[in-house]
C-alpha cells in the first residue's frame, strides 16, 4: 500500500469513526498494525475501546505488538475475561503475562480460569516474576535435546516444534533439566546429521531467574551472543532470552535514561500523551529548578550592599527564568527531535504537536509563575511593592515563550531540511537564553510600573 493510499485510508477510518464503529474496525483490520497504532492514537479516547473490541482477536494481538504501554493499557483495562482469554491465546506466554500486567487483577483472575490449566500455570508463573528482571522478559518456547541424541532428530524437533521461537539455539539438558550444552543454529546446520549433540554443544551462558534485565542484555551485547538460558534457583532451565530482546531492552533502558535526565516521562509515544499527564511528569525538574533560582536571588540578595532599586531585585530573578526557560525548552525540543526520528510525528500533526507542547508551557508557566510569586515577595522583602507578582508573571510569560521556541525551532529546521538534532539544540538554547532574559525583564518592568 502507498503513502497515498494510507492516507486515504486514514481519512475514511476517521470518517467512519464518526458514523459506524463496525466500518471503523473493519478499516483498521486491512491497514499495518503500526499504522492501525498511530491511528488510534489519534481516535477519540472514548471510541478507541470500541473500535479494538470489535476487532478480532488475531488482529488485536497484532497489534498490540506495536502499540506503546499507555496505549497498550487503556485497550486492556476495558476488555472483559471472555475477550481478554481470547486475547492472550494468539501470543506467546511472555507476551501475554505482559499484557496481563496491564490488566484489571480481577479481570485477569476470571481470564485464566478460561484458557487451559497448562497455560493457566506457565502465566501465573511469569506473571510472579519482577517485569523488569530475566524472568519478567524471558521467553519460555524453547528447544531442549538430551544426551545421547543425534543432529538429525533435534533439527527433526526443531521443524515440527512450532511453539519454540526461531533464532535461539536448542539447550541441551540433563536429567534433571540442568543446561549443561549448547547448540547454535548454525552448528545444527553444518553439522552432519548422525553426530551426537554432546560432541557439537558448546559450554552455555546462563543467568538467573531474578538477575535485572539491564545486566543480562549487556551480556548478551558484550559478547555477541544468540540467546542465554534462564534459571532458577534449582539450576533447571526454565526460559530463554534472545538477542533481540537484549537490543529492545537495551533501547528502552536508554530512552527511559535519557527521558529522565531531561525530566520527561519514559514513553514512546510522548507527542500522544495527554497534556496534563506530560506536565506531571515535567513539574519535578521545574520544581527543582524553581527552588534553585529562588536560592540564587536569595543569595544575590543577601550578598549585594546596593539593592539597585525596583531593578536590581528584578535583576535578581534572572538566574531563575533562564534555568526555567532552559529546561522547559530542551524538554520540548527534545520530544520532538526523537519523535522526527521515529517517524511519531507525521507532517500532517506538526500543527497539533506545537499546539499540544505551546499549552504545556502554559500550564507549567503559570505553576512556576505562581510559585514564584507567592515566595519572591517574602524573599525581597525590602523590595518595591508588587515585586512578587512583577516576577511570577514574567516567569510565566517567558517559560510559555520558551515552551513554544522549544517546539518551533525543531520544526522549523525539519521544513528547512536541516538536522534538528544537531540545529535545535545550541540554536535554541542560546535564543531561548536571550529571549526569555528580555522578555522577563520587560514584563516584569511593565507589571511594577502598573502596580506602582
Amino acid at each position: 500500500m502507498s503513502d497515498r493510499d494510507v492516507l486515504q485510508e486514514r481519512q475514511a477510518f476517521r470518517e467512519a469513526l464518526d458514523s459506524s464503529v463496525d466500518e471503523a474496525a473493519r478499516i483498521l483490520g486491512e491497514v499495518h498494525p503500526a499504522d492501525a497504532v498511530d491511528w488510534l492514537h489519534d481516535a477519540p479516547s472514548d471510541q478507541r475501546h470500541l473500535v479494538f473490541a470489535r476487532l478480532p482477536p488475531p488482529v488485536q494481538a497484532e497489534l498490540l505488538q506495536h502499540a506503546d504501554e499507555v496505549l497498550t493499557s487503556q485497550l486492556v483495562l476495558r476488555l472483559d475475561a471472555a475477550a481478554l482469554s481470547a486475547l492472550i491465546a494468539e501470543l506467546p506466554a511472555d507476551e501475554a503475562a505482559d499484557l496481563l500486567d496491564e490488566a484489571d487483577e480481577d479481570v485477569v483472575a476470571e481470564a485464566l480460569t478460561r484458557v487451559p490449566g497448562e497455560t493457566a500455570q506457565e502465566l501465573r508463573e511469569l506473571l510472579a516474576y519482577e517485569p523488569d528482571s530475566a524472568g519478567g522478559v524471558m521467553a519460555t518456547g524453547f528447544l531442549a535435546a538430551g544426551l545421547g541424541q543425534k543432529i538429525g532428530d533435534v533439527v527433526k524437533e526443531l521443524r515440527k516444534d512450532s511453539e519454540s521461537e526461531s533464532d535461539l539455539g536448542v539447550y541441551v539438558l540433563d536429567s534433571d533439566e540442568r543446561p549443561i550444552g549448547y547448540l547454535p543454529d548454525r552448528d545444527l546446520l553444518t553439522t552432519r546429521i548422525h553426530t551426537p549433540v554432546e560432541e557439537v554443544m558448546v559450554e552455555p551462558y546462563l543467568v538467573q531467574v531474578d538477575q535485572d534485565q539491564e545486566e543480562v542484555a549487556q551480556l548478551i551485547t558484550k559478547y555477541g551472543l544468540d540467546s542465554v538460558g534462564v534459571v532458577d534457583s534449582d539450576g533447571r532451565l526454565v526460559g530463554v532470552i534472545s538477542a533481540d530482546d537484549a537490543a529492545e531492552i537495551i533501547e528502552d533502558e536508554v530512552e527511559e535514561d535519557f527521558s529522565r535526565l531531561v525530566g520527561t516521562g519514559g514513553e514512546r509515544q510522548q507527542t500522544r500523551l495527554p497534556v496534563l499527564l506530560r506536565v506531571r511528569q515535567r513539574m519535578p525538574l521545574m520544581a527543582l529548578t524553581v527552588l534553585a533560582g529562588l536560592g540564587s536571588a536569595k543569595l544575590l540578595g543577601a550578598l549585594g550592599s546596593d539593592d539597585g532599586g525596583g531593578d536590581g531585585a528584578v535583576l535578581r530573578f534572572l538566574p531563575l527564568i533562564i534555568g526555567l526557560a532552559g529546561n522547559v525548552g530542551i524538554q520540548s525540543s527534545t520530544i520532538l527531535v526523537r519523535g522526527f526520528a521515529t517517524g511519531e510525528i507525521e507532517r500532517e500533526r506538526e500543527r497539533s504537536v506545537l499546539a499540544a507542547e505551546w499549552l504545556v508551557g502554559v500550564i507549567i508557566g503559570i505553576l512556576c509563575g505562581v510559585a514564584t510569586w507567592l515566595v519572591a515577595g517574602r524573599i525581597e522583602s525590602t523590595g518595591p511593592e508588587g515585586l512578587g507578582l512583577a516576577v511570577g508573571v514574567a516567569v510565566a510569560v517567558a517559560v510559555t515563550w520558551a515552551a513554544f521556541l522549544g517546539a518551533a525551532i525543531p520544526l522549523a529546521c525539519r521544513r528547512l531540511g536541516l538536522d534538528p538534532a544537531i540545529v535545535a539544540g545550541p540554536f535554541l538554547i542560546a535564543l531561548s537564553d536571550l529571549s526569555g532574559a528580555a522578555i522577563y525583564i520587560v514584563v516584569a518592568r511593565r507589571v511594577l510600573e502598573q502596580a506602582t
